[in-house]
């Protein structure tokens, strides 16, 4: 019996190692595990999984156990991120690459990573401005699923949910604010505009209405049905 696709990707999300690296070619390890359920990606895209990783999801696809795909990186040892503190100037570039939130610090601040959350994916290295974050070698000669845990696996995977429910809820957040403000100047448009002209403020008024209006249409789209 064919299984469905949407708990086939379910299955090989679970049997994926939750780097969040986006070597794979998909933004994150849930949207690579739905290509493949629905037969638009291989198995051999991943290289944190390594081989292993690779007959992982031969097993639960059904399909041929094949080497690691070289256009998408080479099996290897698990890194972590360092920041060298001496010359990170603080912009939070790094920070806001972050899957799995494991670098802390604020603007103009010196940042430092958690080693312990950090999973390797190296998307903090070429965002940074001044080249201070070098990958450090974490498993000795392990690569692949014998440097990565099961257990780090589902951390870096909680980790990453949980940035992904804050970005939506600062995002909302912002959003109201924005929409707040937009109605507060409506409320009153003459006391916020430096134009006396009734045409010029009905221009305007009707300017904002029509954002107000692509903000309300484009979030609720946005919501779950």
């Amino acid at each position: 019996m064919t299984v469905a696709a949407p708990l086939l990707a379910q299955q090989i999300l679970d049997a994926l190692p939750q780097t969040q690296c986006t070597r794979c070619g998909y933004p994150d390890c849930a949207a690579y595990a739905t290509a493949i359920a629905h037969g638009e990606a291989a198995i051999n895209q991943c290289p944190p999984g390594g081989a292993e990783g690779i007959a992982r999801l031969a097993a639960i696809t059904g399909q041929a156990n094949t080497p690691l795909n070289p256009e998408f990186g080479q099996e290897g040892p698990r890194t972590i991120a360092w920041i060298d503190e001496d010359w990170c100037i603080g912009c939070t570039l790094c920070i806001k690459a972050c899957p799995t939130d494991a670098i802390i610090g604020s603007n103009k601040r010196m940042h430092t990573v958690i080693e312990a959350d950090c999973t390797g994916c190296e998307l903090c290295i070429p965002v940074c401005p001044v080249d201070c974050i070098v990958l450090e070698p974490a498993s000795g000669e392990a690569t692949g699923w014998a440097a990565w845990s099961a257990e780090q696996a589902t951390v870096a995977r909680q980790r990453f949910e949980a940035r992904t429910v804050r970005l939506a809820r600062e995002a909302e957040e912002h959003a109201d604010q924005l929409e707040a403000k937009a109605r507060m100047k409506l409320a009153d448009l003459p006391a916020h505009s430096q134009h006396t002209d009734p045409a010029v403020l009905d221009k305007k008024r009707a300017i904002i209405e029509a954002a107000l209006a692509r903000s309300r249409a484009q979030r609720a789209a946005a919501k779950p049905r």
